[in-house]
């Protein structure tokens, strides 16, 4: 018995979709099949996301402190920051293998009401020590005097403890957005052992809009 000797396969987002389609006994007769169906796909997305079904878009970020800076707006791919820590020697790389120059320390999470709760956030305007906490804050919030951090720019605002005294490196891994489903032809953004997972998800979202009377047995 002869084997093809490849482990390469995959489907684009108009494969999935036709599959999908498929199994609502439909066939994509319009462009409008397309965008719906695609539409259909990235709200499935973000409802993974919401089951922290994502695991496998675990990413590694960096940002570089400023002295007397507390806050930093967190970019709307960031789903939540795992784990995380600081780098406290001068000269240190960002990379996450370090170097002999590096020393990273490891920081607790607070959640964003110990943090409120904290009497004093900052002692000096050209900071304090080296932060040992970090808290994550959703929505908008006032920072440096307006509130333009938040939504819908950002979806937090990374506040840190004591307020950073010289420019270190917060290194984090961050659970990130799945990636738009975009262009037909591209694949899209789950491992190929999700592929099951996500045509068959679909094909409910589908029915749901075009085939309401095959939504049960695709649940």
């Amino acid at each position: 018995m002869a084997y093809s000797g490849t482990q390469t396969f995959n489907l684009s987002i108009e494969e999935i979709i036709e599959e999908a389609l498929e199994r609502c006994q439909l066939e994509t007769r319009s462009g409008y099949d397309l965008k719906t169906a695609r539409r259909s796909m990235n709200l499935m997305f973000a409802e993974w996301a919401n089951r922290g079904l994502n695991l496998w878009t675990i990413t590694y970020g960096t940002q570089t402190l400023t002295a007397g800076t507390n806050f930093y707006a967190i970019d709307q791919k960031v789903v939540d920051i795992i784990d995380a820590v600081v780098t406290t020697t001068t000269g240190a790389t960002s990379n996450l293998e370090g170097d002999s120059n590096t020393t990273d320390v490891s920081m607790n999470r607070i959640s964003r009401t110990e943090f409120i709760n904290l009497s004093k956030k900052e002692n000096s305007s050209t900071g304090d020590a080296r932060p040992t906490q970090f808290a994550l804050v959703p929505g908008t919030v006032t920072t440096g005097g307006s509130s333009t951090s938040g939504r819908p720019a950002n979806d937090m605002t990374l506040f840190l403890y004591p307020s950073p005294d010289k420019a270190y490196i917060f290194k984090y891994f961050y659970l990130a957005r799945i990636a738009d489903a975009g262009d037909y032809t591209n694949n899209a953004d789950v491992p190929f052992y999700f592929l099951p997972c996500l045509t068959a998800g679909l094909a409910y979202y589908i029915s749901l809009k075009r085939a309401p009377m095959l939504s049960a047995n695709l649940k």
